[in-house]
């Protein structure tokens, strides 16, 4: 046992001087090129090789310890700061840091300017990194053993598997959602080879099956399902409750926290992740008591919620920060370089990407997704029994990109990258791993409702209402004849410059979820039926079901459908008829959105070209999700040759819950219980059992 102790502990310390010459070694070619920075004394001559050499290893180990040491309480004290701010930050953190270690030289050996400081603390850490990952690779087996010894200690801590089972622990399970990416979008991807990793998994025995959405086909009501087993009164990404006069919103903290509480009230057990569970990155916990980046908990305040724990452990790491910032400007580059050549090439359909949108995607390409994969890899590590973890960067990007092209190809082919580093991983972690794939939705792509007919849905709501719309909206084709139905419905002759308005009640509330509208009459209480529509707004209806842009309507267990076409759900065959080019379920989708209790008194589909599946999202979106048509409806789940088959066509995300949750029973893993855990009770999820000791590697887009 002392051997041992003493063998790892000189390798450990080699280790150490090994990164502390690299890092020496750097600083000193970074003072040769550098003209803001020196190690020599001033005046002829100089310092010595030697003395020169001396100053920089000074220099780098005193920034060594500032960074082991202060680095974290900075991170802490930063965590009140928004993300993105926060990631601009690294840079300027660094480098303070690093002044103060060239200070710290005896005799005002060190000089350099703060804006070269920031260049030097980013090449030392970045280097300082990749040479301690390197080292941990190439020791294969000390690496194994630290990795066993860390899992060792967790279990004899309680978390772990069985007593009596301590050396070999049955499979875990990886359940990675890549958010967004459909069943034919992948095949796609594996086809041209933009996913190698992937499809090596497949030549290894991985089956794939698509499966099919709910209506609502969007990250709120899918994963919802597949963490908690509900997707039951999630009508869209965002709807209007009129018992509380709300707009929910999925991913809204307190909306998600709300859905949350209500689909563990109707299931009656607090999740798929309830036992030995992590949950990463995702809308919703899943019962996970180690919780990173979970917007459903992320409302609460105080020291029983950290919702920024996970921007903690991974940025108290100077050099993930380093890396994560460097990749994080370089998408914010990518972002702009695209836009700009896409505009050039007056591609089309386009929309609009300034703003704070090449931010945003940059924090959901980069800082979330390295975040999220740093934390799976420290649950692996760590030998949990099940871990659910959310990618959202070719969501993001197809949203604004459309869902096929060389932007979401390349988001693909780097969340490959993720995929493989978590793979790698998988062979160090103390237990064996099966790894599931699995997507909540699709993307389906086409010009937007605003960009074809020149109005949004509110306007072609307003105006067939008979409401003033803008001077724009009311120049355009479809205006102009929403507001000639009204007059003739009113029995009024077509007067120019005249104005209809409403014959009572106040303005209808008109939302969006991708290609999805939903309209409410807030006064009317209940669900307004369509004889009350009709005697009220006698134009909305046909205005909105001839639109060409328009698909159907669902009114009160009615589908309405162009030139008076209507179909009531409870005659058998009807809806299915009228839904038919929607895709298979299409009948059997709504009639279940019909049941909601907060179902909109219209909900609006787009028209979908059943030979392209081209849509047209009421939001400013050319790769959209929420509705029927096309490819949005077609997620995909594949799995391990060792768990069972799911079984028949999958519909629906509650289906999709059934299989994982026997998936899990299948390894061995935790069993799922009845009872839900309460508020109160949920474990913390603290920094300190989010990573391992042990330095794991995290993938860098940019070599």
């Amino acid at each position: 046992m002392g051997r041992r102790w003493w063998r790892t502990a000189g390798s450990a310390l080699v280790r150490v001087i090994l990164v502390w010459a690299v890092s020496t070694l750097t600083m000193l070619v970074l003072a040769g090129v550098l003209p803001d920075f020196r190690l020599q004394a001033e005046g002829p001559g100089g310092d010595s090789p030697t003395r020169t050499g001396l100053t920089a290893a000074w220099g780098t180990g005193a920034f060594g310890l500032l960074s082991a040491l202060v680095w974290p309480l900075l991170v802490r004290a930063l965590l009140l700061v928004p993300a993105l701010v926060l990631g601009l930050l690294v840079f300027f953190l660094n480098g303070s840091l690093l002044l103060i270690a060239i200070g710290l030289i005896p005799d005002g050996h060190g000089e350099v300017a703060p804006e070269t400081a920031v260049v030097v603390a980013a090449a030392m850490s970045a280097v300082a990194s990749a040479t301690s990952t390197a080292l941990a690779v190439r020791d294969d087996e000390a690496y194994r053993r630290r990795l066993y010894r860390l899992a060792d200690r967790r279990r004899r801590r309680g978390r772990g598997s069985r007593a009596g089972d301590a050396r070999r622990p049955a499979p875990g399970l990886v359940f990675l959602q890549l958010d967004g990416v459909g069943h034919e979008e992948l095949r796609r991807a594996l086809e041209r080879g933009l996913m190698p990793t992937a499809a090596g998994l497949l030549e290894r025995g991985h089956r794939l099956v698509p499966w099919r959405t709910d209506w609502s086909s969007q990250t709120g009501a899918s994963q919802l399902g597949i963490l908690h087993g509900s997707t039951f009164d999630v009508p869209a990404f965002r709807w209007y409750e009129k018992d509380t006069g709300e707009v929910m919103v999925c991913n809204r903290p307190a909306s998600a926290a709300e859905l949350q509480r209500r689909a563990i009230a109707r299931t009656g057990d607090g999740g798929l992740l309830t036992l030995d569970g992590a949950s990463r990155g995702n809308l919703f916990s899943g019962g996970a008591d180690q919780l990173a980046l979970v917007l459903s908990l992320s409302a609460r305040r105080g020291r029983a919620n950290r919702s920024r724990a996970g921007y903690f452990a991974y940025f108290s790491d100077p050099a993930n920060a380093v890396r994560t910032a460097v990749s994080f400007v370089a998408e914010v580059g990518r972002e702009i370089g695209q836009s700009l050549r896409a505009r050039a090439r007056r591609q089309s359909p386009r929309v609009g990407r300034g703003g704070l949108y090449p931010l945003i995607r940059a924090f959901a390409t980069v800082v979330e997704r390295d975040v999220v994969v740093a934390a799976v890899i420290g649950d692996m590590l760590a030998g949990r029994a099940a871990v659910y973890a959310d990618l959202v960067a070719y969501d993001e990007v197809a949203h604004h990109s459309g869902p096929h092209g060389r932007d979401t190809d390349r988001v693909l082919a780097r969340l490959d990258r993720s995929l493989a580093l978590i793979t790698r991983v998988a062979e160090h972690a103390p237990r064996a791993y099966r790894i599931v794939l699995l997507s909540d939705h699709g993307q389906s792509p086409g010009e937007t409702f605003l960009g074809r007919y020149g109005l949004t849905l509110k306007d072609l709501v307003r105006a067939g209402c008979g409401l003033p719309v803008s001077r724009r909206a009311g120049r355009t084709r479809s205006g102009a004849e929403a507001r000639a139905a009204v007059l003739a419905a009113l029995h009024r002759p077509v007067e120019e410059g005249e104005e209809a308005h409403p014959a009572t009640g106040s303005d209808p509330v008109v939302l969006a979820s991708g290609n999805l509208g939903l309209i409410s009459f807030p006064d009317v209480p209940g669900r307004a039926g369509r004889a009350w529509i009709e005697r009220v707004h006698p134009a909305l209806l046909p205005t909105l079901a001839n639109h060409p842009g328009v698909g159907f309507l669902l009114v009160d267990g009615e589908v309405l459908g162009p030139d008076g076409a209507v179909a009531r759900l409870d005659r058998p065959g009807e809806a299915e008829a009228l839904l038919a080019g929607f895709g298979p379920g299409a009948a059997g989708a709504v009639r279940r959105t019909d049941s909601f209790p907060h179902v909109a008194d219209i909900m609006v589909n787009s028209a979908c070209d059943p030979r392209t599946g081209v849509v047209h999202a009421f939001e400013e979106q050319i790769g959209s999700h929420g509705g029927l048509g096309g490819e949005q409806g077609q997620a995909f789940l594949m799995w391990p040759p060792e768990l069972s088959e799911p079984g028949p066509a999958l519909v629906g995300a509650e289906a999709v819950h059934r299989v994982l949750r026997r998936w899990l029973r299948e390894a061995d893993g935790p069993q799922v219980p009845v009872a839900a855990p309460t508020e109160d009770s949920r474990p913390e999820a603290t920094s300190s059992g989010m990573f391992p000791s042990a330095r794991v590697p995290v993938q860098d887009e940019n070599r």
